[in-house]
Order: structure tokens, then sequence, then C-alpha cells
């Protein structure tokens, strides 16, 4: 069990420094105004993760190790990008016929999670103005 974290780790690190590469490499070239850096990272690595879970499935055409599994989808695609995760999830959801819920899914995470952003935001604005030395 300690190696899963380990590949984990590894995974993350690397899918990490990937999209801090990357994302700074896109804004050079693109500018501050749009983060287009991260919508591709979003994009590619969604594409990434399906096609790797079904080409190292059950019924893919590659057979790989629970362990690449994990390093390669939790770690280098995690640390990448979470949205390929949800992706993922979203449509496992949706080919198994739970539309209802593929779709709060969606709208759930998109809302909660720009709303506990803004309500993080938020909460760290009145400690920013209640303290000025720690």
């Amino acid at each position: 069990m300690i190696f899963s974290y380990l590949w984990v780790a590894l995974g993350s690190a690397l899918g990490g420094m990937a999209r801090f590469w990357f994302a700074s490499f896109v804004a050079s070239l693109t500018g501050p105004t749009f983060p287009w850096g991260t919508l591709l990272i979003n994009i590619g690595g969604s594409f990434f993760i399906g096609l790797f879970a079904n080409l190292t499935g059950a019924d893919g055409r590659f057979s790989v190790s629970p362990e690449i599994r994990t390093f390669v989808m939790v770690g280098i695609c995690g640390g990448f990008t979470t949205f390929s995760s949800f992706s993922l999830q979203t449509l496992e959801l949706a080919q198994s016929g739970e539309l209802i819920r593929a779709s709060a899914y969606v709208i759930f995470s998109v809302f909660l999670c720009l709303l506990f952003v803004w309500l993080g935001y938020l909460l760290a604005t009145g400690v920013n103005l209640r303290s000025t030395h720690f």
C-alpha cells in the first residue's frame, strides 16, 4: 500500500511540474488576459485520462498493472489537472445510464466549487483586513 502512495507522489510531482511549465509557456505566448494555459491543460488532461483509462481498462488493448494505472491516472493526471478525474467520472456515470447523477455531479461540482472558492476568498479578505502582523 505504501508503494501506491509513492507512485501517486511521484506522478503528482511530474504532473504538477508539467502543468506549471505548460501554463507558463502558454501565458508567454498569449498574455495574461485569459487563462488559456489552464483551459488547454484541462482539455488535454481530460482527453488523456479518457484515452488511457479506456486503453488500459478491463476491455482495453493494453494490459498494465494497477500501480501503473494509479501512477498515470491519479498521479500524473491528478497533478496535471484534477479536472481530468472529474471529466472521467462524469463520463462513467453517463455511460452507465446515470444521466441524472452525471448532470447533478456537473452542476454541483461547478456551483459548489465556485461558491467555496468565493467563500474562501471572502474569509481570506477578512483575515487580511483584520491583521497586518503575525
